[in-house]
């Protein structure tokens, strides 16, 4: 089974974040693998122990995106694709899908994972979109991966529990944080990283052209300030307070 999974670098959650002067992201300061993106590649390595086959993944982004491909491939994937192109520089999602489906024909892979969102955009347009020039079935929001043959079976996540879906490879999934938890990189493994291919593209060896964008952020603003919350003195009526508050908060 040859299962591709794409991957992204993104700013550190854990870190201070700028906003560059056309209202992107700024990615100067310490950037990681996408933690969604770790929970694909887990997913992907499980899969590949249970039924053979290699684990592929798959970037878009400037040269230093390949540090996030070593990160994956300490974990035990396979090989790596980085897509680097100066007109990608802030690609909207369907460029990103395009030049992503691009790499991933040529691969013809059984199973394509990704993450439902990244965590610097938050979209969650690229995998569907994906899916759509792929030609692929979309089985989304998995938290659980079951393959048979030819047949993948998903639970997918809802609000009140989860759902059964079923497709015949090829198959995109998107995978939830509650799929796996991602295994540690081990000393023989980021060694191993090192010698393990990453292949870097351009738009013009993929045959795609940049384009003008499809989408633009037109501005920013900051989130609303949470309000302070209402203080009841028990008086001897907070019982009749709180379930006036509830009412008029439709809550009851």
């Amino acid at each position: 089974m040859k299962i591709v999974v794409t991957v992204k670098q993104v700013p550190d959650p854990n870190s201070s974040h700028v906003l560059e002067a056309d209202n992107t992201l700024g990615r100067d300061k310490e950037v990681v693998l996408d933690p969604g993106d770790e929970c694909g590649i887990e997913e992907g390595l499980q899969l590949k122990e249970a039924h053979g086959g290699e684990v592929v993944l798959v970037s878009m982004g400037p040269e230093r995106a390949k540090d996030a491909i070593r990160k994956g491939l300490s974990m035990g994937a396979d090989r790596g694709i980085l897509i680097t192109d100066e007109s990608l520089s802030g690609a909207d999602a369907y460029l990103t899908a395009r030049a992503l489906a691009a790499a991933i024909k040529a691969e013809q892979a059984d199973l394509v994972i990704c993450g439902t969102e990244s965590y610097d955009g938050s979209t969650g347009m690229v995998p569907p979109i994906l899916a759509e020039l792929l030609g692929l079935p979309q089985l989304t929001f998995a938290k659980k991966v079951e393959v048979d043959g030819s047949k993948v079976k998903v639970n997918r996540q809802t609000a009140d529990g989860h759902m059964v879906l079923e497709a015949t490879t090829p198959v995109l999934i998107t995978v939830t944080a509650a799929i796996a938890e991602p295994r540690y990189a081990s000393l023989k493994g980021i060694m191993a990283a090192r010698s393990k291919e990453v292949k870097q593209l351009s738009l013009g060896d993929l045959g795609v052209e940049s384009g003008e964008r499809a989408e633009t952020i037109e501005s920013m603003a900051d989130a609303e300030a949470r309000k302070a919350g209402a203080v009841i003195e028990d008086d001897g009526t907070a019982v009749d307070q709180i379930v006036k508050f509830l009412a008029d908060a439709k809550v009851l």
